[in-house]
């Protein structure tokens, strides 16, 4: 029997075509707005963390680097004040300005009168290292999940910036530990002076990012 063409309906079948069409295109166009906002999501929170990371960070390196720079100052000032026999030979007046300016490095063990209104003194100097202990667990987790390419290249640039400074800060607070350990006050000084540098550049550092991570998103 032969085929009639005028029994088939273009019309309908181009519609369902069309429809067929539309449907998977509209599936696919879903599925990568929602695998967007998952990555846009999950961007977001990671920049949450890691800017209360960087937060957390920031307030106990400037609690500590405070702390830990006087070590330099006191003895710069506690060597400014001996004499050419290295005696600390001073009025009681001085002696308690400086004692009272480093109460948890310095105690008065013992003094001596040397005439004149002045005494040779002697104190027992106790030195403590504030330890700083700075987090890169919100960051760590940034990359190993990948999200972190999600940053862009300059927010990325920066945050990389940051934590290898605060790396470089650890670093150095490790010898300042070890030279504390081994009695070396001169390399003892030497580290925090170094040490100090790194850790004004990183507080900047790290108020920039807090301020400006908003434009990582």
């Amino acid at each position: 029997m032969p085929f009639n063409l005028k029994h088939i309906n273009w019309k309908y079948i181009f519609g369902e075509i069309l429809l067929l069409f539309v449907g998977i295109n509209l599936a696919i166009w879903f599925n990568d707005w929602n695998a967007s906002r998952v990555v846009q999501k999950n961007k977001e929170i990671a920049l949450t963390k890691i800017k209360v990371e960087l937060e957390a960070n920031l307030e106990q390196l400037a609690e500590n680097h405070t702390e830990n720079q006087k070590i330099p100052k006191f003895f710069q000032e506690l060597d400014s004040l001996k004499n050419d026999e290295d005696e600390l030979l001073l009025t009681p007046q001085r002696w308690n300005a400086f004692v009272d300016s480093y109460p948890d490095l310095i105690e008065t063990v013992d003094s001596v009168s040397a005439g004149n209104g002045k005494y040779k003194y002697e104190g027992d100097t106790t030195i403590f290292l504030e330890i700083t202990d700075l987090s890169n667990i919100a960051w760590e987790i940034s990359k190993s999940t990948g999200i972190f390419h999600e940053f862009g290249y300059d927010c990325l640039y920066e945050l990389q910036g940051i934590y290898h400074t605060q790396n470089l800060v650890k670093s150095e607070l490790k010898k300042a530990t070890e030279a504390l350990g081994n009695k070396s006050i001169d390399d003892l000084i030497r580290v925090l002076n170094f040490m100090g540098q790194l850790e004004e550049q990183l507080e900047n550092q790290y108020r920039d990012m807090i301020e400006n991570i908003g434009n990582c998103e």
